[in-house]
């Protein structure tokens, strides 16, 4: 209920956000008819199309992109030809015959059931599904918490309802502007005798809009024109509900009970058989696990989170296997190539975790659990039961002594003393985040979910283009410069000399990147507030003179700050071309 009120609240802030701007022309259009016969229908009819859009749209599926796209070139056109008979009502057969004959006919038979007092509810309602097809609100806090929930765990009543609940509060907000915009413009009307010319102004502002978004400009420039951060404001609604943030530095904790009282069964562990391989084990089922204390790790091993977690869960399978408990990683991949196995078993190596690792590719794992988060550690006791769960990092000493209570219960005696987190050998990446100087969030680079971005023009796309980066940037704002070709999880170099800038405050800065195609390692240098970045704050992937090379698919981590720490612009110039980039964090 908390999720479905917040997902309202952001939608209702979505009338702050330029991404409103080109739906506003064929609402207020008809904001001079009757809102129950006309506004509303039209209202709920963008409604429902955004969240039967999204809801598909969640579940990740190539096809669904398609038809998504298709979709929206379809809306286009049926708003041109709505703004077309807006302009020149009489000409409309002659412009576009037969889909504007379409259109006209859609419009006058919505003046004649307005004018006769009867209906046009369900024109308003066709306008409105075909308005849906081309509203795409920003993805704020609020909207990215919402559908990351649905791309992760599949299309559900609960996600539905979630989009629909954020669909509504944009809506109420948009009913309310049309309510107010009605009495002005039947004001006008009366007094001034301006029906036609605002016919006509509205007819060209829904023209100049089908343009701007069969261009882009949408998502590019419109973002740029932003007054209001909405974004800030929706994340301070999250800010003051607890368990509501996504997985997203702060990380959210949930502890595993408190210290001393009985621990609850929360569940069952649920199968394990969705798992489409396994390292360092042959496959292992519930049944197999039980008589046994089972900690269950979610991870991605580029996911810095996870990262600064594992030397913990090193140590607990280390200590205690021989006493009964059974560590079981399960990869949950966020990006495509971290779906490769030869890639998670490259990892695997890499930060010598030995215990059993089950590759969760098609996410089965993760939705048996109802799991959201990187990392997640459940913990099972002896009897299949799950007593006790850590969401995201820290907790440790807490998680340890859930895992000692339930080995007690299971009947093991002579356990080794506790390990004291304060004394953990953590280096590189493992080390753990300097909280009091984090000041920018999980960022990512491509247009699914980029934030933030400030080069000129905006993104383009799933096309490629050449950008440059703004002399100065904001606080947690980024840019690229060069030919470069951003899709939805990447951006892509196509060129050699191409740069990413981010304007900073934290201790570290990691960024999650990949080689070409081809997989020809790239070299690139390191710059700090435009200068070489100094030896004493390189981090565990760039040398002493600033420079590295990207030879695998994996975080690096570009940035380990030794001295005070504030705000600094961070800038990578790549020497070769065909990297990609995908998400900063910080630490």
């Amino acid at each position: 209920m908390l999720l479905l009120l917040l997902a309202y609240l952001g939608g209702v802030l979505t009338l702050l956000s330029p991404c409103i701007l080109p739906v506003l022309p064929f609402v207020f259009a008809r904001a001079d008819r009757p809102f129950l016969r006309s506004t509303l229908p039209l209202l709920l009819g963008m409604a429902l199309t955004f969240t039967v859009v999204a809801s598909l749209a969640a579940v990740g599926s190539q096809w669904v992109a398609q038809a998504n796209q298709i979709g929206r070139w379809v809306a286009l056109v049926l708003m041109a030809v709505f703004a077309i008979a807006l302009l020149w009502p009489t000409l409309a057969d002659h412009l576009l015959a037969p889909f504007q004959r379409i259109g006209a006919r859609l419009s006058a038979r919505a003046d004649a059931a307005d004018a006769a007092g009867r209906g046009g509810a369900w024109t308003s309602l066709l306008i409105g599904i075909a308005t849906g097809l081309l509203w795409a609100p920003c993805a704020g806090p609020i909207l990215g918490l919402v559908l990351t929930g649905a791309a992760l765990n599949g299309a559900s009543a609960g996600t539905s309802s979630l989009l629909l609940a954020y669909a509504l509060g944009a809506v109420t907000a948009l009913a309310l502007a049309v309510w107010v915009g009605g009495r002005v413009f039947r004001a006008l009307q009366a007094r001034l005798g301006l029906g036609n010319v605002l016919r006509r102004v509205l007819g060209v502002a829904a023209l100049l809009a089908v343009v701007a978004i069969g261009l882009g400009w949408d998502t590019g420039l419109l973002t740029r024109l932003s007054a209001v951060s909405t974004a800030r404001i929706e994340q301070g609604l999250l800010d003051a509900v607890p368990d509501a943030q996504p997985a997203a530095p702060p990380m959210m904790m949930m502890a595993a009970g408190q210290a001393g009282a009985p621990l609850p069964v929360e569940g069952t562990l649920p199968s394990l058989s969705g798992a489409t391989g396994w390292l360092n084990s042959p496959p292992l089922s519930a049944e197999q696990l039980r008589g046994k204390v089972v900690l269950i790790d979610f991870w991605t091993y580029s996911c810095i989170n996870c990262l600064r977690a594992m030397p913990f869960v090193h140590e607990w399978a280390q200590r205690y296997r021989d006493h009964g408990l059974v560590v079981v990683g399960v990869h949950t991949p966020e990006f495509a190539f971290e779906r490769d196995p030869r890639n998670v078993m490259k990892a695997v190596q890499q930060l010598k975790v030995e215990y059993p690792v089950a590759l969760d590719n098609q996410y089965s794992i993760w939705r048996a659990f109802n799991n959201r988060y990187w990392p997640a550690h459940y913990f099972i006791d002896a009897k299949g039961n799950i007593r006790g769960h850590q969401f995201g990092e820290g907790n440790y000493a807490h998680s340890e002594q859930v895992i000692r209570r339930l080995l007690v219960e299971a009947g093991q005696t002579d356990l080794p003393p506790p390990a004291d987190p304060a004394a953990a050998d953590l280096q590189g990446v493992a080390t753990q985040a300097d909280m009091g100087n984090l000041r920018s969030p999980e960022t990512y680079l491509g247009h699914a979910r980029a934030e933030q971005f400030a080069s000129p023009g905006g993104q383009r796309a799933d096309a490629v283009f050449g950008y440059t980066l703004p002399s100065t940037l904001a606080l947690n704002q980024w840019g690229l410069s060069g030919q470069w070709l951003v899709n939805d999880e990447a951006a892509q170099l196509q060129q050699a000399g191409g740069r990413i800038a981010f304007q900073f405050h934290a201790r570290d800065l990691h960024l999650v990147l990949a080689p070409g195609e081809d997989g020809t390692p790239v070299r690139f240098r390191v710059l700090l507030d435009g200068k070489p970045l100094p030896a004493a704050d390189a981090g565990a992937d760039v040398a002493a003179d600033g420079t590295g090379t990207v030879s695998e698919h994996r975080l690096y981590q570009l940035i380990r700050q030794r001295g005070t720490i504030g705000p600094h612009r961070f800038e990578i110039e790549f020497l070769g071309a065909g990297v990609q980039a995908y998400a900063f964090t910080f630490g």
